[in-house]
């Protein structure tokens, strides 16, 4: 695929996670994706395979941010194989804090699947949000 082509699938992608839909999000996942939270931090943390994305991480937002949560893309960059998102979050945590976080996600394709994602968000924000210690 283009560029383009990625670029617009994830612009896709984004739309429906903006009405709650992951499901197209999970669909272009390849099984060995590999995950990032980028930095050094106690919130550092790579998910391996698409099995731990969905049953890791996206549990764990299900678990932790109210079903009204929601994504704002900001900006869309292509070049090669990967796709640049800018984006920030509308979110609540279940106990009905505020979560507003923004975040800068670096997408790598091949062969018309996410393989590799870097995600950059402000991690003194999660800390603040769920704990020191990395558990919620």
């Amino acid at each position: 695929m283009s560029a383009i082509d990625n670029k617009r699938l994830m612009q896709e992608v984004f739309s429906e996670m903006s009405r709650g839909n992951l499901e197209p999000f999970f669909d272009i996942m390849a099984e060995d994706m590999r995950w990032t939270w980028m930095g050094t931090g106690r919130w550092s943390h790579t998910f391996e395979g698409k099995k731990s994305v969905v049953n890791g991480l996206f549990a764990a937002v299900k678990e932790t941010l109210s079903e009204s949560s929601g994504v704002i893309p900001h900006q869309f960059i292509a070049e090669g194989d990967v796709v640049v998102i800018e984006h920030s979050g509308r979110n609540t945590t279940s106990d009905g804090r505020p979560y507003n976080n923004k975040y800068c996600w670096v997408c790598r394709f091949a062969d018309g699947k996410l393989r590799e994602l870097r995600e950059y968000m402000d991690t003194e924000l999660v800390t603040e949000t769920f704990g020191k210690d990395g558990e919620t």
